[in-house]
């Protein structure tokens, strides 16, 4: 004899299926691993926030935030850093078939840079840049006057622009505008990079640098840390502390490492926010649903 089923059992069947499927179509979609990669006097607990803001959005993304180079040790040299970052992500993105995201913050996303241009079988989908100096740094900031109280910006290049100088891994990206030259032939990091040196890697690099499908560039007016802000998305001061857009700086122009032939693909994305700190990037829920979100899937 067939029993009607009770309505607990219809209730809890009709909330099944769609829950399930739901999950089957996740598992079949399924959201590409997202690597953080966090930035100066930092460490993973800071982006709690970015991580559940996530998972709010994309259930069942695997969120891993690299627990390296922490407060202090992110001060270490950025080359170092690039090498022990890069072998705690490679066996993620060799377990990840259909690829990886890169979210990189602040100085991290000078790091990011230096792993995707060194490394030639990376597989990272978007590139997220969340608040870097891309172009460099060059402010009386709070942590300017921490890590050298007796400097201020205009004589930091007495320090910076030395052998010993080169050791910290912010006068790796220091770059004065009044002293161009030393800085070209001083920065070990950002000058290489930038290809702004004679480098005989660089067609390597570019070709390496060139697999990232999307290159998202975040910043804002009231960041206060980066200097100019505009660096976050390339654009830096000429001698006059006048600040050019990356459309007009030379690296863009000539194609150095790729951002011309990104925008030319349509993968170059500038999103810009005002009213967020620098502090503030991986925690504000706007700036993830605005700049980060639809470049995680």
């Amino acid at each position: 004899e067939n029993k009607k089923q009770g309505p607990a059992v219809e209730c809890f069947s009709g909330l099944l299926w769609p829950l399930l499927g739901a999950c089957l179509w996740a598992s079949v979609v399924g959201y590409k691993p997202v690597i953080i990669v966090h930035g100066l006097f930092d460490s993973s607990g800071d982006f709690i926030n970015l991580q559940r803001f996530i998972n709010e959005s994309h259930p069942g993304t695997n969120v891993t935030v690299i627990d390296l180079f922490d407060r202090g040790a992110s001060l270490e040299p950025m080359w170092k850093q690039v090498e022990g970052f890069k072998a705690a992500i490679y066996p993620i993105m060799q377990n990840a078939a259909d690829g990886v995201h890169f979210i990189c913050y602040s100085q991290g996303g000078l790091v990011c840079r230096g792993i995707l241009s060194t490394l030639s079988d990376h597989n990272v989908h978007s590139f997220i840049s969340l608040s870097s100096p891309q172009a460099g740094q060059y402010g009386d900031t709070d942590y300017l006057k921490y890590l050298f109280p007796q400097f201020v910006k205009s004589n930091l290049y007495h320090v910076c622009y030395t052998a010993l100088g080169q050791m910290i891994s912010i006068c790796n990206y220091w770059n004065d505008p009044h002293h161009r030259d030393l800085y070209v032939n001083s920065s070990d990091y950002l000058a290489l990079l930038n290809s702004e040196r004679p480098n005989p890697n660089s067609t390597e690099w570019k070709k390496n640098f060139l697999k990232i499908k999307k290159l998202v560039l975040i910043g804002g007016p009231d960041d206060g840390v980066i200097t100019p802000w505009q660096s976050s998305q390339f654009g830096f001061y000429d001698d006059n502390e006048t600040v050019v857009e990356m459309q007009h700086q030379d690296l863009y122009l000539r194609d150095v490492f790729g951002l011309k032939t990104l925008a030319a693909r349509g993968d170059l994305i500038l999103c810009s926010v005002p009213g967020v700190q620098h502090v503030w990037w991986h925690s504000n829920k706007t700036v993830f649903h605005t700049c980060m979100e639809k470049w995680l899937v």
